[in-house]
């Protein structure tokens, strides 16, 4: 029996409903039973989802202007979508964030990995950005935030919502202040490095954390060495390299307002001398760099999503393929390049073969000597490829 408050919503007959059952947690508009009562549904509305004979699968939000027609919320058909039930998810992800991490800087919320779809929450000491990036929990943000604050004890919480993935939700962009306040750049330490992290007008949340365990062992190439940081954003590995020991960071970014952060990092640090920047394309600067016949013993790149669906994929993976092929020249004999991707649709094998392929058509030799992923505040969901998608590839360039 169902909910009788909650609406019905089917699969076709051909529609991979074991997948659901198994604990995969959407279901696409094409494997939908769509009528106009379906059509009619508000998005952000929660349905009961039935597979071809009518039997339930699930709780699910629903969006009728989405790909993702639904998206699992809960195996309970009884369950009310309150304070208390957003409490409950919360409170199961705090705790193995608490005993991750000894200090109150990490990814609180990884979206579908950790029962919240589509939502996102990075903690900043007494502070969270959320990021509702569907419509069930753009449309529940206060009861949402009212459960961040009574779970965790937070003051200022923050709603993002920009980017992409809102568009294909259809919700329109908004940043605001939900409790406290916020103000000015939030210094935040990790893997010894300062970063400052503007939660109102920076990239995302303002800082990425997935990129910890990378930068950590990054720090054990880099004791002495002169660092170049592409994409360098608010100094995630060059900072990280200044905390270890490097002899120079360079970081570049298209970015002035990053770049200036991450020279306030470097001060906060005491390592403003350490520290240079240079402002432009990516891409160019690399050029431009090799023209001047520059090297670095260690170079990392972190690119944005160069293949952000599977329609950009063969296009991305040109980008980093040339991004691989433009960063070998600048490595010295014996150094170190890190390629990263945050595209979900450029599996590890594809990536890790676009590289090797940009290297080799530098004219350079490469070892592989690290592969790595996101840090453990960002769980993997292992029905989900989409939340792995973070790779990051470390070659030595022999001599």
């Amino acid at each position: 029996m169902t909910h009788p408050s909650y609406p019905v919503v089917r699969l076709k007959p051909k529609a991979n409903a074991r997948a659901i059952r198994h604990g995969f947690p959407w279901a696409y508009e094409n494997e939908m039973v769509i009528d106009r009562r379906t059509k009619g549904l508000t998005p952000g509305a929660i349905a009961v989802l039935e597979d071809a004979e009518r039997e339930p699968l699930g709780l699910v939000t629903v969006n009728p202007g989405s790909k993702i027609f639904c998206r699992v919320l809960d195996q309970d058909l009884e369950a009310v979508i309150d304070q208390a039930w957003f409490a409950k998810r919360l409170t199961a992800a705090l705790a193995h964030r608490e005993q991750m991490y000894d200090a109150p800087f990490y990814r609180l919320v990884h979206a579908e990995s950790d029962g919240l779809p589509g939502v996102v929450i990075d903690r900043f000491g007494d502070t969270a950005v959320v990021q509702p990036n569907a419509a069930w929990a753009d449309q529940r943000i206060e009861m949402l935030a009212a459960a961040l604050a009574e779970v965790t004890g937070i003051s200022n919480i923050v709603m993002n919502g920009t980017g992409r993935v809102r568009g294909l939700e259809g919700l329109e962009e908004e940043t605001k202040v939900l409790a406290g306040d916020v103000s000015g750049p939030i210094p935040v330490s990790m893997n010894g490095a300062t970063y400052m992290a503007d939660l109102l007008g920076g990239q995302k949340t303002g800082l990425f954390f997935d990129q910890r365990p990378n930068q950590a062992f990054m720090q054990r190439l880099v004791g002495g060495k002169r660092v170049l940081d592409v994409f360098s954003h608010v100094g995630g590995f060059g900072l990280a390299a200044l905390a270890a020991g490097a002899s120079e960071t360079v970081a570049v970014d298209s970015s002035a307002p990053a770049l200036e952060l991450a020279r306030q990092g470097a001060a906060a640090m005491g390592a403003e001398d350490r520290f240079s920047s240079r402002k432009g394309d990516a891409f160019t600067v690399l050029e431009a760099l090799a023209s001047e016949g520059v090297t670095y013993d260690v170079v990392i790149c972190d690119p944005p999503a160069f293949a952000p669906s599977k329609q950009a994929l063969e296009r991305g993976l040109r980008a980093y393929e040339r991004l691989a092929r433009l960063a070998a020249p600048l490595v010295a004999e014996g150094g170190y390049l890190g390629l990263c991707s945050c595209s979900h649709a450029a599996d590890l094998g594809k990536f890790r073969t676009s590289s090797a392929r940009g290297i080799g058509r530098a004219g350079r030799q490469a070892q592989l000597i690290h592969t790595g992923f996101a840090g453990a505040d960002h769980p993997l969901m292992p029905q989900l490829a989409e939340s792995g998608y973070l790779k990051a590839l470390f070659f030595r360039l022999q001599p």
